[in-house]
């Protein structure tokens, strides 16, 4: 058996809300698979599961919230025989009845005193309480639905919310069924702070800027573009994820995660792409293996990721995944950006606008595009010097477009 738990979709994260299940008890599921919605103060993100296997049961009610790591389901993995599963988190909140403990037969003919004061039971007259979450009782009481008369689907047999509602059919009102819509932006600013303002107290930054001439990677983004549908076009931010993506590859030391002291170095390349919210809001979401995407790739990845975030929804996997990030504010005509640090990440590389400048080509002076890139870095990992590298070959692959 497996738990499918909360997960943690970034370093503000220390609870979330249940607002959907995408599936049910006997649902076959596999790597990838989005099976929840989790709320949190990004918005409502799609959660999927890193498990093979079926649903085996919930664990925890709709509209509850509950810390990170707090087991949300139980999947009997792949090749596992049908068991009973483990009995389920505290933190799930649900009642458990007991099992009683096994007893020696009485030596004596004179019973012992039990132990524990026990229910009454129906031999007195008295049917049981049956096990319930408060959520299910309290929907159970607002449409008077005896509880004694539902099987329940939670852990032990408790009756949650969900069986409660099958009860009282599709034209019943479902408060807990219902997803969250839109962003909650006040709450999006709020987590924004609260990282950054950590970033800034426990992150020692440092900056360096660096600009290149991209002259000839506009004219050859030209004359690709030429013949090609608006949809099918390549933007400079797609070169610049990739360049960015190719250079970390030579310098690791920017890629990576620090937590618990030290750096941890990722073999992958997640890029998150920094994504200004319609209201004032902003994510990253990674694109994953971003060295090992097409420009073409990258492109479509990209329209995909800008399309869904400000829609409300992004992947768990999106959020938690990046292991560098890249901020553009070109298209505002800011020419230059200074990131903050989004812990446990190591470094932000910034790309301001191209704008057309004096330049010295070949021992003339003449008109060229100019594009300024700039780096934010975590000095307990790397230093200037490194920096200094990692930005200039980052120009050089920008400037070699036909290499991306």
């Amino acid at each position: 058996m497996a738990e499918f738990r909360m997960p943690s979709l970034g370093a503000d994260m220390e609870a979330g809300t249940l607002v959907e299940w995408l599936v049910k008890p006997g649902d076959e599921v596999k790597r990838g698979d989005i099976i929840a919605v989790v709320e949190t103060q990004k918005g409502a993100i799609e959660v999927e599961t890193f498990q093979i296997g079926r649903i085996e049961k919930f664990l925890v009610d709709l509209n509850s919230k509950v810390p990170v790591g707090t087991p949300l389901a139980i999947i009997q993995t792949e090749g596992e025989q049908a068991a009973v599963p483990a009995e389920p988190s505290p933190s799930s909140e649900l009642p458990v009845a007991p099992a009683p403990e096994p007893r020696p037969p009485p030596l004596l003919a004179v019973p012992p005193v039990p132990a524990v004061v026990r229910a009454p039971s129906p031999a007195h007259g008295i049917m049981p309480r049956p096990i319930a979450s408060p959520a299910a009782r309290q929907l159970a009481a607002q449409h008077n639905v005896d509880l004694s008369s539902l099987t329940g689907s939670g852990p032990n047999g408790a009756i949650l919310a969900a069986d409660v509602e099958r009860r009282l059919g599709p034209t019943a009102p479902s408060p807990e069924r219902k997803r969250a819509t839109g962003l909650d932006l006040a709450a999006m600013r709020t987590a924004i702070a609260a990282a950054m303002a950590r970033s800034k107290r426990e992150i020692p930054h440092y900056y360096l800027e660096h600009q290149i001439d991209v002259s000839h990677t506009e004219q050859w983004l030209a004359e690709r573009n030429a013949t090609l549908p608006p949809d099918s076009r390549l933007l400079m931010g797609a070169l610049a994820l990739k360049a960015v993506a190719l250079a970390i590859r030579r310098f690791p030391a920017f890629n990576g995660f620090y937590r618990d002291n030290r750096f941890e170095s990722s073999t992958a390349v997640h890029v998150g792409v920094a994504i200004s919210i319609r209201g004032g809001g902003l994510a990253a979401p990674a694109l994953r293996d971003t060295d090992q995407l097409s420009l073409d790739e990258l492109m479509h990845g990209m329209r995909d990721l800008v399309q869904r975030t400000r829609a409300g929804r992004i992947r768990s996997s999106e959020i938690s995944d990046s292991t560098v990030t890249v901020s553009s504010l070109g298209e505002r005509g800011v020419e230059a950006l200074y990131g903050v640090i989004y812990p446990p990440q190591v470094a932000i590389v910034g790309f301001g606008k191209v704008v057309t400048r004096p330049w010295v080509v070949d021992g003339a002076i003449g008109p060229r595009s100019v594009i300024t890139i700039t780096l934010a870095a975590d000095h307990r990992v790397s230093d200037g010097h490194a920096g200094a590298l990692f930005l200039a070959e980052i120009g050089k692959l920008l400037q070699e477009p036909e290499k991306l």
